[in-house]
């Protein structure tokens, strides 16, 4: 019987072990099949983002360099290579600072002290100087021009100046906003919690109503010594 039951054991354990190698030989063989069809997926793709001209070409280096320009474009863990601009690129925010600059100078007297005297300099130097040196002779065309031209410019720079400032100002106040719900709500809970000691306190003996009641005792004690046969009586 034993005998017999240990070669059942050995029966069941040798054909667990070709189950358990069975399973491994079909993980396998998925696990390749998945393989080759990823693999035929990629290439496929490879092939549906060649161009035309790269398709007639054909060989291995047309093939690399269309797999090479799609993984560089799947990848997403590198930075975009820099663009060609026409345009020149600035700073917004250094440019902004200098509007403001120039937009808190416009707006002082010392620059309109500055531009009278630069306007009467050149009106009486155009008028008493000698014609050889004259170089804006009356009407003052070129002094306009240039007037036109300051203002041209000033009128842009205070408009960014007054933007930045809207955009200060507006998020000071949600500031100032978000703060003042803060505090109301700070007070309110405050408010809540005295209200709450008010009424826990009011059912709290107080040092003047202890002294209240002590001051009646003394005084029953006192009128009791004094009229103990009345008080008797009253028991009674």
């Amino acid at each position: 019987m034993a005998t017999e039951r240990g070669r059942g054991d050995q029966a069941a354990r040798e054909s667990r072990r070709e189950q358990s190698r069975e399973r491994r030989e079909q993980a396998r063989v998925r696990a390749r099949a998945h393989g080759l069809t990823t693999e035929a997926r990629e290439r496929s793709s490879e092939r549906s983002s060649e161009t035309p001209r790269e398709r007639g070409k054909g060989g291995p280096s047309g093939s690399t360099g269309s797999s090479a320009l799609t993984r560089s474009r799947v990848r997403l863990d590198l930075p975009r290579p820099a663009r060609r601009r026409l345009l020149p690129e600035y700073d917004p925010e250094a440019f902004g600072r200098l509007s403001e600059r120039v937009a808190r100078f416009l707006g002082t007297g010392r620059f309109i002290v500055w531009m009278t005297v630069a306007i009467i300099v050149w009106v009486l130097w155009n008028i008493f100087a000698p014609p050889t040196l004259r170089f804006d002779t009356y009407p003052f065309i070129f002094l306009t021009l240039m007037l036109s031209l300051q203002a041209s410019y000033a009128a842009p720079l205070i408009l960014l100046a007054q933007n930045r400032q809207d955009d200060r100002d507006r998020v000071n106040l949600e500031q100032d906003r978000k703060q003042n719900e803060r505090s109301l709500a700070d007070t309110e809970y405050l408010t809540r919690e005295i209200a709450a000691l008010r009424m826990g306190l009011g059912e709290v003996a107080t040092r003047d109503w202890i002294r209240s009641e002590f001051q009646d005792l003394i005084k029953e004690m006192d009128e009791r010594r004094l009229f103990p046969a009345e008080s008797d009586e009253g028991d009674r």
